[in-house]
């Protein structure tokens, strides 16, 4: 069989294998340890062997767990629940002002987390019904949501980013800062349109009423005491890593500890809270564990066949494609692919073969990588909220009010598919949104 059969047959077996609902990690690393005794034999177990147990000596795999950690705390213990209620006395006088606290809280617990589905999980479970409460239109309200928490796998520390940069071997301080400016680009774009949109239509978001809102300036001052755990966790975090004070180790053990002792401060650090919290973060982090394991096993294989180059050799020689040609079509792959799998599953798929690729290619600049890694997490950001099997939108069904159906979640996330497929297309057309910050702070 030729390099280019061999490649297909592993993607179909891998494909095959999905459909049938087997997990991620547990498909790609069969067919990974199938094919490597179909070419070699039994001693060529090795291969994959090899490959997994690089995963033991990347210290960056230690900050996953803590991180998770991290999220979980703070969301178990209340204090995304005291931001909430801050942002709603502060925002509540303003047209459409619930909907932009919200989005203001998805970025902060994004900053706090790195995950969407915290995010997911305090909007539709806090924000959501506060704002059905008061009048709020359900079809805005429930696409802010989502579109907000897509932001905590864009903003630091961008769980997604850690993964990434261990798989493509790339700096995740770099790969942070470069996600920083289309993040809060993106975030903008947001309120401008719950803006503009509440202006046209002031019934989709009626004003709070002043016998909630009419509290002493003392109080209201006290309340943003809620506002000040966030900041220091996320400057003890990130402004120490990137300041070059702590390691990337250190900063997560900076912030896993930070949020035991916000926990604790408030007086919420419970067993049960913190059984919890480490319940789910050992779920998540095995989850990650596996896939990482199972997409080292299947790039050794996938590489050492030559299929890469084969590929390389299909798409710029065979069929004549430009560089910039072949970035769009793998942004559209993502695309397709996120409406059936999740971000961290279209990241071991396509890892082996993409992230090889981007290295040839001639864009005219430096730090391809990079700006390719915050493409990719971009385009997962569309694929979390796509239908028909948007990862978001069932996850918001679980959770949204019984008042919100399933139709009217897919039609709330067409306008912030649209305002991400802008981002990225300016990212596309000005890599340097991404790559200035980055190459700032480190020159």
């Amino acid at each position: 069989m030729t390099h280019e059969l061999i490649a297909l047959l592993m993607f179909a077996s891998m494909l095959v294998l999905l459909l049938t609902g087997q997990r991620v990690f547990a498909a790609i690393g069969f067919v990974a340890s199938a094919m490597v005794l179909m070419l070699y034999g039994t001693g060529g177990i090795e291969i994959p062997f090899s490959a997994a147990f690089k995963l033991f000596n990347w210290f960056p795999m230690l900050t996953l767990p803590l991180f998770v950690y991290m999220g979980y705390v703070l969301s178990e213990s209340g204090i995304a629940e005291d931001l909430y209620k801050m942002l709603h006395v502060w925002f509540g006088r303003v047209g459409g002002g619930l909907a932009i606290g919200t989005i203001f809280l998805m970025v902060i617990i994004s900053a706090m987390n790195g995950l969407s589905v915290a995010g997911m999980a305090i909007g539709a479970t806090i924000a959501l019904p506060e704002m059905l409460r008061r009048g709020y239109d359900k079809v805005l309200i429930t696409g802010v949501v989502q579109g907000g928490s897509s932001l905590g796998i864009l903003v630091p520390p961008s769980v997604v980013m850690v993964l990434y940069g261990m798989i493509a071997r790339q700096p995740v301080s770099q790969l942070w800062l470069a996600g920083m400016i289309p993040g809060l680009l993106m975030a903008t774009m947001f309120v401008i349109y719950v803006v503009v949109r509440v202006k046209l239509k002031p019934e989709l978001a009626p004003i709070v009423s002043d016998e909630e809102l009419n509290m002493p300036m003392r109080e209201k001052l006290k309340l943003l005491r809620a506002g000040i755990i966030p900041f220091l966790i996320f400057f003890a975090m990130t402004g120490l890593f990137i300041m070059g004070v702590t390691s990337l180790v250190e900063s997560s053990a900076v912030g896993a500890s930070a949020a035991t002792l916000a926990a604790a401060v408030k007086g919420r650090l419970s067993f049960k809270m913190v059984h919890e919290t480490a319940r789910k973060t050992l779920g998540v982090s095995c989850m990650f564990l596996w896939l990482i394991l199972a997409a080292l096993a299947f790039g050794a294989v996938f590489d050492g066949i030559g299929a890469v180059r084969a590929v390389e050799d299909i798409f710029l020689n065979r069929w004549e494609l430009t560089p910039w040609q072949v970035i769009i079509m793998m942004q559209v792959s993502f695309i397709v692919m996120g409406m059936f799998l999740d971000d961290t599953a279209m990241l071991v798929i396509v890892a082996p073969l993409y992230i090889p690729l981007v290295k040839v290619l001639d864009l005219g600049f430096e730090n391809q990588l990079i700006w390719f890694g915050v493409l990719y997490t971009m385009t997962c950001q569309i694929a979390y909220i796509t239908p028909p099997f948007g990862y978001n939108l069932f996850l918001m069904r679980a959770m949204a009010p019984k008042e919100i159906s399933l139709p009217d979640i897919y039609r709330s996330i067409w306008p912030f598919v649209a305002m991400m497929t802008f981002t990225i297309a300016l990212v596309l057309l000005f890599p340097q949104i991404a790559l200035w910050l980055p190459e700032f702070v480190r020159g």
